[in-house]
């Protein structure tokens, strides 16, 4: 029993890769200068011309090969690779960068004393006001 390799369906594979990337359909169409009926005939479609694909792929921010030869099981196995116990030592796409060069604590509290400072002036206002009359 032969079984004849499906074609990669390209417009299904940007449309995942854009939804993956938390890309609306519009965002992608200003990116490239198409319109968003635009984007999703392309998505629709089985193949797409080189030099288009090589703009969706700039605007999506990965390569031309990732759009060809985009898989689902390839984005679960990527996903699985990583140890989710233990992301302190990791030195994977989550566990770089993982060092604040500020002290959140320290900006709550400045947010904080900012709208503190807010109000006071609403507060002061509307005393202004409440004189005047």
């Amino acid at each position: 029993m032969d079984t004849i390799a499906k074609p990669k369906h390209i417009g299904r594979n940007i449309s995942r890769i854009r939804e993956l990337r938390g890309m609306k359909q519009e965002a992608l169409a200003f990116e490239i200068g198409i319109s968003q009926q635009s984007v999703s005939i392309i998505e629709g479609s089985e193949t797409v011309d080189e030099e288009k694909l090589k703009k969706i792929a700039v605007a999506l921010g990965v390569s031309l090969e990732a759009i060809k030869n985009y898989s689902d099981e390839g984005v679960f196995n990527y996903f699985n690779t990583f140890n989710d116990t233990d992301f302190s030592n990791s030195q994977g796409a989550f566990g770089q960068n993982n060092n604040c060069s500020f002290n959140p604590l320290d900006k709550v509290v400045e947010l904080y004393e900012r709208l503190v400072q807010v109000e006071k002036e609403k507060v002061e206002y509307l005393e202004k006001l409440f004189k005047v009359k």
